[in-house]
């Protein structure tokens, strides 16, 4: 038996790879790239550390190749749902009482395992499953999962070590809980290090967890569940279950047991799981934690004064990078009329070199967006576009499904800066541009602030301190995350914990000690070493 008070030490991110040309990486994930091609899995449920097979089928297809198939997963309905959810609770009670160094070594042993043997393997699942260019993938499925990994587990040694203090012949102690049932755990494609922090997260702190990846991303997530099943996690404790929204969810929030949700998806979506779980309150043994971070409509603010190449650079990397389909990406910019020429010239010539293409050919900056429904989205906005007086699209524009779902990376330019571009989120290679007049900065951060019910991410470019002072202020509520001359996208864990409020989530902050608070239900205890014998107090005594 451990009597030792343990410590876990102050994580380090982990180190980016290159993959450049000749390097030992390039030349390992282009054979796991091969491999993974050549070889089609068939996935199943894993129901309290069991395979389970329903034959009601889903796809794993390749974005930028429709027609090549990775394999196919099985899909959960009620019946495997409620199985489920026996299952959490059957290994609630020994997980919760495992000691906490062992609980955070399993998913320590995980990350190394994705740091090392399966690190190729799981960034070319993402490029190949989801779309991504080889650097896209590395800093997603390799360094920012190993980094929730490693530091929740330094953070729940920091919140098990905080304690209140003891007055005399007394000791006061916080015990922090696992919450009281299990946590619904809905993952989106676009991150695979965020389809393993949901579930993970919740687990680490003590909980018993019922995961529903989406069926775009079953194939990395697959791969995550093994390496946690490889790492020593018990049966029962991480229960995996793709299938639709509705089988899955329908059965989970009507459980008494419904504990928690760690969400990210979109705002539709999340708060229909809220209003469901509003309309079903009474039944459940406690109120359940909601966690959730959606969608966004990011921006970037140009300031006069600013550096017109950091402008371009941020806007690209902001813009397109992964396709635009990230919740953080820019998507709406607003550029003062002096420095519009000067930025148009750079931004046309440098959205020229981009190559759009296959992530297997490592020269592609754009790559697929991830399925048909999200190609048919993106492409009618952009006809919208084409057709509207209001807006002239002066890059990108074409699109092309033959093979996959390729659109190459549009800027539009619009006279109206509630266009409807500029207004409502949309999930792929498109950035809109309103040019306002130089003397009217102030007044375009309150059009910002006001345009979009989303407070996700943005940004600002200006050298004058001033103006970024202003725009700190003006667009205090408007993101999360903001950032000073950079792109608005690209947060790293321990670093930039991300989340955003308004409509864009509950602000949970993934990647800090924070979002591991809202998985933890505290005991307070008071131990009394000399208790009283009398219920009277001095006070009572007559003079």
């Amino acid at each position: 038996m451990t009597n030792g008070i343990l410590a876990i030490d102050p994580p380090a991110n982990e180190p980016v790879y290159q993959y450049r040309p000749g390097s030992e990486e390039r030349k390992r994930v282009k054979d796991e790239l091969q491999r993974l091609k050549a070889t089609e899995v068939e996935i199943p449920l894993i129901i309290g550390g069991k395979p389970f097979k329903t034959g009601n089928l889903g796809r794993c297809a390749i974005p930028h190749d429709h027609t090549h198939q990775l394999g196919v997963f099985h899909q959960a309905g009620e019946k495997e749902v409620n199985m489920a959810i026996e299952a959490s609770a059957a290994a609630a009670e020994q997980w919760a009482a495992m000691d906490w160094q062992d609980r955070l070594a399993i998913f320590s042993k995980a990350a190394d395992l994705i740091a090392g043997p399966r690190r190729m393997a799981l960034n070319a699942a993402t490029m190949l499953g989801q779309g991504k260019n080889v650097f896209q993938a590395e800093i997603d499925a390799a360094c920012e999962i190993i980094d929730f990994l490693r530091f929740n587990a330094y953070y729940a040694t920091q919140i098990y070590r905080q304690q209140p203090g003891s007055g005399p012949a007394e000791w006061n102690q916080m015990e922090y809980r696992p919450l009281e049932g299990f946590v619904f755990a809905v993952t989106p494609f676009n991150f695979t290090a965020i389809a393993g922090n949901l579930p993970s997260a919740p687990a680490m702190m003590g909980n018993t967890v019922l995961w529903k990846p989406a069926s775009t991303a079953v194939y990395s997530a697959w791969m995550l569940m093994e390496i946690f099943m490889e790492a020593g996690l018990p049966p029962g404790v991480i229960n995996f279950l793709p299938g639709s929204g509705s089988q899955v969810g329908n059965p989970v929030l009507a459980s008494p047991n419904l504990a928690g949700i760690h969400f990210t998806g979109s705002t539709a979506v999340f708060q229909g799981l809220w209003k469901k779980v509003a309309e079903n309150l009474s039944r459940y043994r406690s109120y359940p934690r909601i966690v959730g971070e959606t969608g966004g409509k990011d921006f970037v603010c140009v300031h006069p004064s600013a550096d017109s190449d950091a402008v371009v650079a941020g806007l690209v990397r902001g813009a397109f990078e992964y396709q635009g389909q990230k919740c953080s990406a820019a998507s709406r910019a607003y550029i003062p009329e002096s420095l519009w020429p000067g930025i148009k010239e750079k931004l046309l010539a440098t959205m020229a070199t981009i190559k759009v293409g296959s992530p297997e050919d490592f020269s592609n900056f754009v790559n697929a967006v991830i399925d048909r429904s999200a190609f048919d989205t993106i492409t009618a906005a952009i006809d919208y576009a084409k057709a509207h007086d209001a807006a002239e699209i002066v890059a990108g524009g074409s699109y092309d499904d033959s093979m996959g779902f390729f659109i190459d990376p549009t800027v539009i330019v619009t006279t109206d800066p509630h266009f409807r571009t500029m207004e409502e989120e949309l999930f792929g290679p498109v950035l809109t541009i309103y040019v306002y007049a130089d003397q009217d900065y102030e007044e375009m951060l309150d059009l910002c602030d006001k345009t979009s019910p989303y407070g996700l991410t943005g940004a600002v470019f200006a050298k004058e301190r001033s103006a970024v002072a202003l725009a700190r202020r003006k667009l205090v509520n408007a993101a999360g995350n903001f950032y000073i001359n950079d792109k608005p996208t690209g947060s790293v864990v321990g670093r930039q914990p991300f989340g955003g409020a308004r409509a864009s989530g509950t602000n949970d902050k993934a990647g800090s000690i924070m979002n591991l608070y809202r998985w933890v239900s505290p005991r307070t205890i008071k131990e009394n070493y000399l208790p009283p014998t009398d219920y009277r107090y001095p006070y009572m005594e007559e003079a």
